[in-house]
């Protein structure tokens, strides 16, 4: 007998082997992508795991492969990588089976995406919450409530997937998974992970200055190299805090690091001194740096 689609979906995510670990919060999250009829190059399907904020291996159905990112390319004995492509490649055929369903519920033809993300959290080895979201051609189309527990359908024609779901069992099984053997296998990881998404990275700055209209330049600091993410920026004249003109999104580098900025407008003719000030958890203080003319 063929296992209901959701728990087959839900054995082939990967194991889960409970260790001890502390502190935290740590959360582990699947993120993956569907694609009917993809354009050349393009695979039809490709899921990426997140320890934190940090991708710790990629796979698409194209390479057919399931490889570490990152620091973990180093990491021996964490997981299986041959193991790991193989459940990705089930996983990603009932992924794929699972879209054709929603097209066929919409009476879509041609390429369209579904995305999927399914996530849990620890904090001090204990279950602090878990989601899993789905959206259709980026609309919310459906997410699972752990507290009822049930499928909740975000689109009238989600109507159709929470009743079909919930009639082959997958209420138990998705509940079970979120807030067991997720967390379990997040438990494991960071046996071998901890190091990378506890380090404290602390950030480095730098200016720039660009003449504007009406005798207005623009003061730019530039935090960069940091983490983890969460940072907070703002300049001073004098001790007196000046009104910020722009805040500049928490990006990510390629090296799993960030940066940020802060800008605010003076006269063009003012030299000086202005300070900008970080503050960041790998900082025992505020750094404060001076800028001038």
């Amino acid at each position: 007998m063929m296992l209901p689609f959701l728990l087959s979906l839900l054995l082939v995510l990967g194991p889960a082997v409970p260790q001890e670990t502390q502190d935290g919060p740590y959360s582990l999250t699947f993120h993956s992508i569907g694609m009917s009829g993809p354009k050349a190059g393009y695979p039809s399907f490709q899921a990426t795991g997140y320890l934190n904020d940090q991708a710790f291996f990629h796979y698409d159905h194209e390479s057919g492969k399931a490889e570490p990112l990152g620091p973990w390319k180093q990491i021996e004995g964490m997981e299986d990588w041959e193991e790991v492509s193989k459940r990705q490649k089930a996983r990603g055929d009932f992924f794929l089976k699972n879209l054709e369903e929603i097209m066929d519920y919409y009476k879509d033809t041609g390429s369209h995406i579904m995305q999927e993300e399914i996530s849990c959290e620890i904090r001090n080895n204990s279950y602090c919450r878990a989601f899993w979201k789905t959206a259709y051609d980026g609309q919310d189309y459906i997410e699972f409530n752990t507290e009822i527990p049930a499928w909740i359908p975000l689109h009238p024609v989600a109507l159709k997937t929470k009743l079909k779901w919930e009639t082959e069992g997958s209420v138990q099984a998705a509940k079970a998974y979120l807030e067991q053997e997720c967390p379990q296998m997040l438990r494991n990881y960071l046996q071998y992970s901890k190091t990378f998404l506890d380090r404290q990275d602390a950030p480095s700055v730098s200016f720039t200055s660009q003449e504007g209209p009406g005798n207005i330049k623009t003061l730019k600091c530039i935090a960069y190299n940091f983490y983890p993410r969460p940072v907070s920026m703002y300049w001073t004249q004098a001790d007196d805090p000046l009104e910020t003109d722009e805040w500049g999104d928490i990006v990510l580098n390629e090296d799993g690091t960030y940066h940020s900025w802060v800008t605010v407008k003076v006269p063009s003719s003012d030299t000086g001194p202005y300070f900008c000030h970080v503050q960041h958890s790998s900082l025992a203080q505020t750094l404060t740096v001076q800028w001038n003319e």
